[in-house]
């Protein structure tokens, strides 16, 4: 990824938060024949518990993802890339003050990314399995006022779904990050893109300052 020094996310914390804030990931890997592949999958970040042990990303597949049977026939483990699309936006140039001045200004894209470089590996457990769902499960149901937990179901029924999955295990190598929000610009047409993202679009003001390099 093309990475301009004044864009750079690389503070650790910061990368972990935009992954949490934004789980749900581009999974690429290649096949043996060199084909490239995209999954879509949710990917809970789990911490490194020591200095031996690197941090992770975990999440699950479908048993009949050909990803699956890929697996099965070659190597146990495959370098794999996934990528975390953060808030992004279209700025106009008819936000910026300059507009009216002098008219020398253009449009651009905002945003802000994570990618994970990892090797995969999947795993068939069924305690893991278990486990997996369940913190996938209480991860997106922690705001709602009444959870919904994997204990509601019937335990044959969840474990006949589990059957239906592998897991995914993705040890992460290098996290790369980066928030394009326009912090080359002066403060004033910065403070523009804020209220751009905010009155025009709706973007709630976590996104509106994210987008417009105003922390």
């Amino acid at each position: 990824m093309h990475q301009p020094s004044q864009f750079r996310l690389d503070d650790g914390e910061a990368l972990r938060v935009a992954i949490d804030e934004a789980p749900f990931a581009t999974l690429v890997t290649q096949s043996h024949d060199g084909k490239l592949t995209a999954d879509h999958l949710p990917l809970l970040f789990e911490p490194a518990s020591d200095e031996s042990t690197p941090a992770k990303l975990l999440g699950h597949i479908s048993r009949g993802n050909p990803l699956a049977q890929e697996l099965k026939n070659g190597s146990h483990t495959r370098s794999a890339l996934a990528i975390f699309h953060g808030p992004q936006a279209y700025i106009t140039p008819s936000w910026y003050p300059a507009k009216r001045e002098h008219g020398r200004v253009v449009p651009t894209w905002n945003y802000q990314v994570v990618h994970a470089h990892c090797q995969l590996r999947l795993v068939d457990d069924a305690e893991w399995l278990k486990a997996l769902v369940t913190e996938l499960t209480t991860r997106f149901e922690r705001d709602r006022e009444t959870p919904w937990a994997v204990d509601d179901a019937p335990a044959d029924f969840i474990d006949k779904m589990c059957r239906a999955i592998l897991g995914v295990e993705l040890t992460i190598e290098r996290l790369e990050g980066k928030r394009k929000a326009s912090q080359h610009k002066p403060l004033e047409e910065r403070e523009a893109i804020r209220r751009g993202l905010r009155d025009e679009y709706g973007y709630d003001d976590a996104d509106s300052r994210c987008l417009s390099g105003i922390d």
